[in-house]
């Protein structure tokens, strides 16, 4: 692409014939130009990045360090931590490649074949090989393949997935054509004034598949910043004690390097990122399950987070089509003439739009009365019209424009109408002559006829679920903001009486202060509704966005969490996060579930980790200032993680968990583990203490070490499992008779000797000592972020 751009050149423009084309000459230079409309390359990373990024980490190189110095002294059995880290790159790999095959898959415009003239001849091409200036032919049923301008002919085009308004609108010559809109009907030739990247749809295309970079979950920022913190510790402190091991305690460089590893290992939370990415992705086949498709497994966690959910009326709050509520014949006429007559006026119109096709569905059954001539709806006359066999002609459309002069006394009965909801339509008989131009003689009204897109089943208890957790709802709609306010009133939105109509919006700070103060956005354009994600984001708001159409696509990359309907654009569907297969809106509390069950599960899971990352740390720094040699090995320390992090945290990670997210993920996380951790460190560092003036031998130490920071570890799983139901009490059995069977029968493997009657001894008085102590700093930590909770939540309300 950006050779392309480079190799351009200014190409002469030529106003061809619309009934010749451009020449074989005039298309060869626009080629060599790179004036064609050559499908724009997505702007995602090569996967080539994406393997480097994810292998070549600060993280990844320390464990390479780490591996090398364990090969060096051929400590083999204390490289136990190297799958996980295997498993961690890779999946970080697969996850950014899917996502990227996504991405590249995005194909808003889908367009294969296209009518063009040539050199007087007509002939179908691929989209891809028109060039600009091309004349070409759209008929009913094309789509817009390049911007472009009608040069003979008219059309109906439907630009709702561009602009998010539902009407047709006519085209006549030296009118624009925007790319990626669709021909309802007619037949028109137009000339081809912006192609390949220069084309709105192209670059609509650039900006959605931008890959949001430095956008994470809160979850994620969380464990990054504590690998970001262990990254830094760890040096100075793993250089330290290899110094004070091998220069002063004058240790071999086996026994220096793996005490040295062990430690530097337990301050990295090495297997955390693996029970995040495993968890969601368990969560994401769940929801495939239920018609969810997951594009970016960190939403899932984002989606449980979310405070403001941005929803349009159409598709999301009411069903995509019409339906007819209600019909009421006016005074003075036969019901069932006037019934029957409108049926066969109807059954005689093209069924070309959602208005017509629902209004065939009502009126089925008529006299059998044909029509001599049909004059199908225009966006400009606001009507449809017949001359049927009875010599007489009859129109159907909008109450202003059918009505005219008439329409302030039918405005109240209209209205009434309205007020619901409905959209209201006037069929009546016409006294002047037909034609495809505005009315000018009188109508005769005959009836009413009430429509509105239903209600989804099922979206009054989804927006109730949501209100009740604390979820504002926000409607932005293209739509009449009445008649959005009284549909969102419907569906049980709460706040829909307070709706705004977005073009009175005009500065930031009129964006900014609306979101505050309204629910319901009426005549809302696409740009605005990214701006009105924005605003909220400004608020510091979690904002959800759902989508369907061209004209959501910017609004959904900008939202934290961006879920699209499967029966809208691909464009939408592929810039979004998530995507409802069946476009059921009614599958979103099943997906909140399930964010909360991930990220409830992990939080509560991740203080396991932490409690081995805390205790590493303080002793290390213990270790260093008292010149002593680390007391436990890598493969030790493999062996606590193994029975009472790793094994029951994935199990406790995989649990139903609907408990609302409260509070911060580290702040929550550090709570549960600084108690533990700090209890690790007072046992073992006091039996170092004591072992040291009893002159204990060091390999009795390390096993009695290993048996101290289990016992916490299983005391802080307990802790964390609560309240024990069958399985958990089968899982606390598990853990404890494996990490047994471990010290028993394999134990040389993990450098565990027996010990002698002095070590066992004071072993036993420090494990004793565990449970009161680890009790007592639980109530402490406790009672402290109590209190810098209560004071923080009074500077707020101040």
């Amino acid at each position: 692409m950006a050779q392309e751009e480079e190799n351009r050149i200014t190409v002469e423009r030529v106003q061809a014939d619309p009934t010749v084309g451009l020449t074989r000459q005039q298309v060869d230079e626009r080629f060599a130009a790179h004036a064609d409309n050559y499908k724009v390359e997505s702007s995602t990373r090569p996967v080539s990045e994406i393997v480097k990024s994810n292998v070549f980490t600060y993280f990844n190189l320390v464990f390479l360090i780490i591996a090398i110095l364990l090969t060096i002294v051929g400590a083999w059995s204390d490289m136990m931590f190297l799958p996980i880290i295997i498993a961690n790159t890779c999946i970080g790999i697969i996850q950014e490649v899917h996502s990227k095959k996504v991405l590249d898959k995005l194909s808003i415009l889908n367009a294969p074949q296209t009518v063009v003239l040539r050199e007087g001849e007509k002939s179908q091409i691929p989209a891809d090989q028109l060039v600009l200036d091309d004349v070409v032919e759209f008929s009913a049923g094309s789509q817009i393949p390049a911007d472009a301008v009608v040069l003979e002919g008219e059309l109906q085009v439907n630009e709702s997935l561009i602009t998010g308004e539902s009407d047709e609108i006519e085209k006549k010559p030296g009118d624009s054509l925007l790319s990626g809109s669709y021909v309802v009907s007619g037949k028109a030739m137009a000339r081809l004034e912006k192609v390949g990247r220069d084309s709105y749809i192209s670059r609509l295309t650039l900006q959605a598949t931008k890959s949001k970079k430095g956008e994470q979950s809160e979850m994620i920022r969380s464990l990054n910043y504590l690998i970001m913190v262990m990254g830094i510790i760890i040096i100075p402190i793993g250089i330290a004690l290899f110094v004070q091991s091998f220069i002063y305690n004058e240790g071999t460089l086996h026994d220096s390097i793996t005490s040295m590893v062990a430690a530097v290992i337990g301050m990295i939370p090495e297997g955390l990122y693996l029970l995040s990415s495993v968890a969601m992705a368990v969560s994401s086949v769940r929801l495939a399950q239920k018609k969810v498709l997951i594009h970016d497994m960190k939403c899932i966690e984002t989606l449980a987070r979310v405070d403001v959910l941005c929803v349009d009326k159409t598709g999301t709050i009411t069903e995509p089509g019409m339906h007819v509520y209600e019909v009421e014949i006016l005074e003075g006429m036969d019901s069932e003439h006037t019934t029957a007559l409108l049926t066969d006026f109807v059954q005689a119109q093209s069924r070309d739009n959602a208005t017509m096709e629902a209004l065939q569905e009502h009126f089925s059954k008529g006299s059998g009365m044909r029509a001599k001539e049909v004059f199908s709806f225009s966006s400009e006359t606001k009507f449809s019209g017949a001359i049927m066999e009875d010599g007489r002609s009859y129109v159907i459309g909008a109450p202003e424009f059918v009505l005219r002069s008439q329409f302030e006394e039918y405005q109240e009965q209209i209205s009434s109408y309205s007020s619901k909801g409905y959209r209201v339509l006037v069929f009546g008989e016409y006294e002047g002559t037909l034609s495809r131009k505005p009315l000018t003689e009188p109508v005769i009204p005959m009836g009413l006829v009430m429509l509105a897109n239903p209600i989804r089943k099922g979206a009054k208890e989804t927006f109730t679920y949501f209100a009740n957790n604390d979820v504002e709802i926000k409607v932005i709609s293209g739509d009449n903001p009445l008649t959005v306010s009284v549909i969102a009133e419907e569906a049980g939105i709460a706040g829909a009486e307070r709706y705004v109509d977005a073009s009175t919006l005009k500065t930031r700070s009129d964006y900014e202060k609306a979101v505050e103060d309204y629910t319901v956005f009426g005549r809302v354009t696409p740009n605005q509704k990214r701006m009105l994600v924005q605003a909220l984001k400004e608020h510091k708001h979690t904002v959800a966005m759902t989508g369907d159409g061209v004209n959501d696509v910017l609004a959904l990359k900008d939202a934290d969490c961006s879920v699209a309907m499967a029966s809208g654009s691909d464009a939408a569907s592929n810039v979004s996060q998530l995507v409802l297969l069946d476009s059921d809106f009614t599958r979103m509390p099943a997906v909140v579930a399930e964010g909360r069950r991930v990220v409830n599960n992990i939080e509560r899971t991740a203080s396991l980790y932490i409690v081995k990352n805390i205790f590493s740390m303080l002793l290390a720094i213990f270790s260093v200032i008292l010149m002593l040699d680390y007391p436990l090995e890598p493969s030790q320390v493999s062996l606590i993680s193994m029975f009472t992090i790793g094994i029951p945290s994935f199990v406790l990670a995989l649990e139903p968990n609907k408990e609302l997210i409260k509070g911060h993920f580290l702040t929550n996380v550090l709570v549960r583990a600084l108690p533990a951790g700090l209890t690790d460190f007072i046992v073992v560092s006091g039996l170092v203490v004591f072992c040291r003036e009893f002159s204990v031998d060091l390999d009795c130490l390390s096993t009695s070490c290993t048996i101290l920071v289990a016992i916490v570890g299983f005391m802080i799983l307990y802790r964390i499992a609560k309240p024990m139901n069958t399985g958990h009490i089968i899982l606390m059995i598990g853990v404890v008779a494996g990490w047994s069977f471990c010290m028993l029968f394999v134990g040389d493997f993990f450098g565990i000797t027996g010990i002698s009657k002095q070590c066992t001894m004071l072993m036993l008085i420090f494990a004793i000592i565990t449970e009161p102590v680890l009790r007592y700093l639980c109530t402490v930590v406790e009672w402290i972020y109590g209190k810098v909770h209560a004071l923080r939540s009074r500077e707020v309300q101040a």
